[in-house]
């Protein structure tokens, strides 16, 4: 059996919201073990009460810090002093930083210095220099859209059976919920609200200020190109998954649920530059290469073919039937 990694995850209860504590403990059992659950707060004020309920469940140890004055927060300088305190005490192999807040930068990097593993945790609004500090981010809301996508269509699907089915179909057109469509017999809800559009991934955003720091997808594209360029191999060839690990340690906030897909696989199939290959005895590896010259000319070609074929397309009009009056 394979040692987990030991986390310390470390909760900053004045800038994350209590829902989000799920996803932030289901995400980080993916890379370990939370040895350390601890969140920090002033449990005073009625700003904190919607935690109580969610500490209790989740076994989340609540770490009291008063604001000492006005408009200056003692929290921060508490986590930072604990967070220093388990790194030397050698207990764990690696921390989860939750917040949004640019204050925690240094401590990540210091943390990493020390050979930490730092996963950071935060909104979308999170600023870029404490993502960049981290080794990954993690945007919760996004987490928390793509969950809550996951469990619609699973209901929608477990629903549409039997005479319930048109029914249902029926009510989410009725109320102007996102499109419901039938394939193979089979019910999926598409969440246009929930996936980046072409047009905002462009952009680099969603709609709205907040995922300014997010890497745009271009940079994503930019970067793919160069890894690729520079492959030794004879075939200019990759892994699928060291392509992902690589793309991980260039830009700490990549993830692929943040361009609206839940594997990697159908994330790189977008760029129309890349080709995808299954290898080994069972075809289970997945190896990405890029397209040759000649190979982008003849489906472009192709394309323009089929283009060419839809405008063509022969319109035969119906012969008029004559009719003789019988003498």
């Amino acid at each position: 059996m394979i040692d987990e990694k030991r986390f310390a995850v470390l909760i900053d209860a004045d800038n994350v919201s209590a829902k989000y504590i799920k996803y932030i403990l289901d995400e980080i059992s993916n890379y370990g073990v939370a040895t350390y659950k601890r969140i920090y707060g002033d449990w005073t004020k009625s700003s904190t009460s919607s935690w109580k309920d969610v500490l209790l469940e989740n076994s989340v140890t609540p770490v009291q810090q008063y604001s000492y004055t006005v408009g200056k927060n003692a929290t921060d300088s508490a986590m930072i002093i604990d967070a220093m305190d388990i790194l030397y005490s050698k207990n764990v192999e690696g921390f989860c930083i939750v917040s949004s807040d640019s204050d925690f930068t240094k401590l990540s990097s210091r943390l990493r210095e020390s050979g930490m593993l730092v996963v950071g945790m935060g909104e979308k609004k999170t600023p870029k220099p404490f993502i960049a500090a981290c080794n990954q981010f993690k945007y919760l809301d996004v987490l928390a859209e793509t969950e809550k996508k996951t469990m619609e269509i699973g209901n929608l699907n477990a629903k549409a059976s039997g005479h319930d089915r048109k029914q249902d179909i029926k009510k989410n057109i009725e109320n102007d919920n996102p499109s419901v469509i039938q394939e193979n017999d089979i019910v999926i809800k598409e969440e246009n609200s929930n996936s980046v559009n072409n047009k905002d991934l462009k952009n680099g955003q969603d709609g709205t200020d907040n995922v300014k720091y997010m890497t745009d997808i271009n940079v994503i594209k930019a970067a793919i190109i160069k890894m690729m360029n520079e492959i030794d191999a004879e075939d200019q060839s990759m892994n699928m998954g060291e392509l992902g690990s690589r793309l991980v340690k260039r830009y700490p906030d990549f993830d692929i649920r943040n361009y609206g897909d839940t594997k990697l696989s159908k994330f790189l199939k977008k760029f129309d530059f890349l080709e995808i290959k299954k290898k080994g005895k069972e075809g289970t590896s997945m190896w990405v290469s890029l397209k040759s010259e000649g190979d982008q000319e003849q489906e472009e070609k192709a394309e323009k073919k089929q283009d060419k074929k839809a405008v063509n397309k022969p319109f035969h009009k119906k012969k008029k039937k004559k009719y003789y009056k019988k003498k």
